[in-house]
């Protein structure tokens, strides 16, 4: 894994770039509210991934400024606008990198991530050819929604009610092709016995069915 360091406008945002042999495909993470690219869940996810041939790159979307005014003022982890914005710079600057620029890219994003995944995803169509989003806020895309054209899993805790509700309403505002996943017993965090496992396996699998082709 290589640390690495990304421009993005005004700020300098770091980030863990993992790249497996022979893969065919890289997967940029947006996390949740108040999280960081040393997310624990996202890691495990990560590591899946790698495993299953894809290259992943886990990245701060808020700069360590940014990230101590969010924990007192929450004001940065709801700006999906920001966090997209975000997004799109580092797939920018994937798309610059000789090991990356001619992998098929995908976004897994959680929480308000997957927002933000989407919103990037609706911007640069030609850039993103499949997003999953784990335990996310879709409906926080908004007007996004419609014109996101990559394949989009939804993945949902079965015990998430308004969650699910929120991405059952997200789901049908979006032209594109998109499931619905519900991992069975499992709450928002899918700190479950087997949930988060059976997240990233189902992640992996969408993901290498979609880019790989590419």
């Amino acid at each position: 894994m290589n640390e690495v360091q990304i421009q993005a406008g005004g700020a300098i945002l770091s980030g863990s770039l993992s790249i497996p042999e022979n893969t065919d495909a890289l997967v940029l993470f947006a996390h949740g509210s108040g999280s960081s690219r040393h997310s624990a869940r996202n890691q495990f996810v990560a590591r899946t991934l790698n495993d299953a041939g894809l290259a992943t790159l886990l990245f701060d979307l808020l700069t360590p400024q940014e990230e101590a005014i969010d924990a007192y003022s929450r004001e940065h982890r709801f700006n999906i606008g920001l966090l997209a914005e975000r997004l799109a710079h580092a797939t920018k600057w994937a798309k610059q990198q000789n090991e990356t620029r001619d992998l098929p890219i995908g976004y897994f994003g959680s929480s308000t991530g997957g927002a933000a995944a989407l919103v990037a995803a609706s911007e640069i169509p030609q850039d993103v050819g499949a997003v999953v989003s784990r335990g996310g806020r879709p409906d926080l895309a908004g007007d996004a929604l419609p014109k996101v054209q990559a394949p989009t899993l939804l993945i949902v805790g079965g015990n998430d009610d308004i969650v699910i509700e929120l991405n059952e309403m997200a789901r049908d505002q979006m032209r594109c092709e998109v499931k619905l996943e519900i991992v069975r017993g499992a709450t928002h965090l899918f700190e479950e016995s087997g949930a988060l496992k059976q997240v990233a396996k189902l992640a992996s699998d969408w993901f290498n069915g979609h880019l790989a082709a590419q």
